[in-house]
């Protein structure tokens, strides 16, 4: 009985000790479980992409818990979606027309979000001077009515640059696009041909040329073609180091793209914004303005039923027009006039 007893003892005492040893064990706590990411998605035009890109991830970092899904997948592609309701909002450099409005299920709201412009870009070996273009040679190289460099039209506005005789290989994008949309709004401006024969949509017939998807296809098929042209926008002209020419501006002024060009472009037409927004400023008035320039908009319906996703939406307009504002000069966009500004701060309040 003595050794039982003594064993159960000992047993009794093991216990008590390990309780003692456990009780100042410090245990790892549950790690804590990060707050849900509400994802928003988006898709349209290609023209502001960069922008959208540097804006969607600084808006993140400030809110970790809203994160961003844009496809750039070209204007006609944004409309299409937010008039099918597969994205929380679209975006486009051409405004929506009132046939595509009729079509929305809610009522779709236009945001000026930045101005960009437009720039003819070329591969022209051997000639290491910038280029000047007329409204008229640009509309001709579309029309197909000019096909050599050293055609008098390209010639007259270059003295002193030896323009080689070589085929003008045309270059335009395959898909719908808002950059397509500034660039034959704008030949439908200075060309009755170009007007009456072929007009402005986000998608057009084209009379010549290739086709590239989005600016960044438009860019490498001119890089690649000796003796080609396209139309792009400037950030990605920029970005690739492509030459561009000087566009003659309504004034008799050729002027080459740049923030201020664009700045004064924009300026004619800011006091008669119209309340939708829905606005062209390519051939504007002013010796300083440069002819081919555009605002660009977020399409976003009036009717968001997520009240987190309205929320969140809401909220990304407010800093956009303000703290998003200073992050679009270095990338080559231009910054909205206050005015323009002004008036949309009041017109987020028609979401809900």
């Amino acid at each position: 009985m003595k050794l039982k007893t003594s064993i159960a003892s000992i047993t009794l005492g093991a216990v008590v000790a390990a309780l003692s040893i456990c009780s100042n064990v410090e245990f790892p706590s549950a790690a804590p479980v990060p707050a849900p990411t509400m994802l928003i998605n988006a898709a349209g035009a290609t023209f502001p992409y960069p922008i959208y890109s540097k804006w969607f991830n600084e808006y993140h970092k400030l809110h970790p818990d809203i994160e961003f899904n844009y496809q750039s997948i070209g204007s006609g592609g944004g409309i299409r979606q937010v008039l099918a309701g597969t994205v929380d909002f679209g975006a486009s450099d051409g405004p929506m027309t009132d046939e595509q409005l009729h079509q929305a299920k809610v009522k779709i709201l236009h945001f000026p979000t930045v101005l960009g412009a437009d720039v003819p870009t070329y591969n022209l070996p051997g000639v290491g001077q910038e280029l000047n273009f007329t409204p008229e040679a640009l509309a001709g190289i579309y029309l197909g009515n000019i096909t050599k460099w050293n055609d008098p039209a390209i010639v007259s506005a270059n003295q002193g640059v030896r323009l080689p005789d070589t085929d003008i290989v045309v270059v335009h994008r395959s898909d719908g696009s808002g950059t397509t949309y500034i660039w034959v709004d704008y030949l439908s401006k200075v060309s009755e041909e170009w007007k009456t024969k072929v007009g402005k949509n986000t998608s057009v017939n084209w009379p010549v040329g290739l086709g590239g998807k989005g600016n960044e296809g438009v860019s490498g098929l001119v890089k690649q073609t000796p003796g080609a042209i396209g139309y792009v926008e400037l950030i990605y002209a920029i970005q690739n180091n492509m030459p561009y020419g000087k566009v003659r501006n309504s004034s008799g002024v050729f002027v080459k793209a740049d923030l201020a060009s664009v700045t004064a472009a924009a300026a004619a037409a800011a006091k008669s914004m119209p309340d939708d927004f829905r606005v062209s400023i390519t051939n504007a008035s002013g010796k300083d303005a440069y002819p081919v320039s555009s605002y660009t908009w977020l399409l976003v319906p009036t009717k968001i039923d997520d009240p987190a996703k309205k929320k969140a939406i809401v909220g990304f307009l407010h800093w956009m027009l303000n703290d998003g504002q200073g992050l679009v000069e270095a990338l080559s966009y231009s910054k909205l006039p206050k005015a323009v500004v002004a008036k949309e701060t009041q017109e987020i309040s028609q979401v809900n």
